[in-house]
């Protein structure tokens, strides 16, 4: 059972959202990653995977992108507003069950929604820390999502092979420390929040 759950909207900010997949797959192992486009096989029963998913995975990383609030369907009716939309209930299910949910924010200036904008039964999704993955710096950021997520869960590293050219860490347990940034675009409540999780 994969451990981490990448919930997306397909037409909100493609290529990142690809390349963040590829990130965690590379640090964590693609077998520790749900993803419905890579995991789910053909004439599978995609909506009882998606629900058992997101119910049992020990986190989930929810890609927030500039489309990702305000995206519509060819009625003009906007995605999250519909009981039957796959994000919302993806989100929904998680938080339901208890288990970590982690909005990852898409760009420089992506901002968290606010609660008021989201339904009721996702709303905590706008007070939950969120980590970030800008353009500039892509690489780097990534980096970071990576060492953040794999902090996240128990006994990550130990599963994971020591990464090309660099020497297995000597402490086990790395110490945690936080560094807060300011984003173009957010107000001051959003910059405050908006930090990144690096291991020491």
């Amino acid at each position: 059972m994969p451990r981490i759950f990448i919930s997306f909207r397909k037409a909100d900010s493609r290529w990142m959202r690809d390349r963040v997949y590829r990130a965690l797959s590379d640090r964590l192992g693609a077998n520790e990653i749900f993803k419905s486009g890579q995991s789910i096989p053909p004439g599978a029963d995609f909506a009882e995977i998606l629900r058992r998913q997101a119910a049992e995975c020990e986190l989930m990383c929810v890609l927030i992108g500039p489309g990702w609030l305000d995206a519509r369907g060819e009625d003009g009716v906007r995605l999250l507003d519909r009981a039957h939309d796959w994000v919302r209930l993806e989100i929904a299910t998680a938080l339901r069950a208890g288990n970590r949910v982690v909005p990852v924010l898409l760009g420089d200036a992506t901002t968290l929604p606010d609660a008021s904008a989201l339904p009721a039964e996702i709303a905590k999704l706008a007070r939950l820390q969120f980590l970030r993955v800008p353009e500039t710096h892509l690489p780097d950021g990534l980096a970071h999502l990576g060492d953040s997520v794999t902090a996240l869960l128990p006994d990550a590293d130990a599963a994971v092979e020591p990464r090309h050219g660099t020497a297995p860490a000597a402490d086990p347990e790395p110490s945690m420390t936080m560094t807060a940034h300011v984003s173009g675009g957010g107000n001051a409540y959003q910059a405050a929040r908006d930090q990144t999780i690096r291991p020491a």
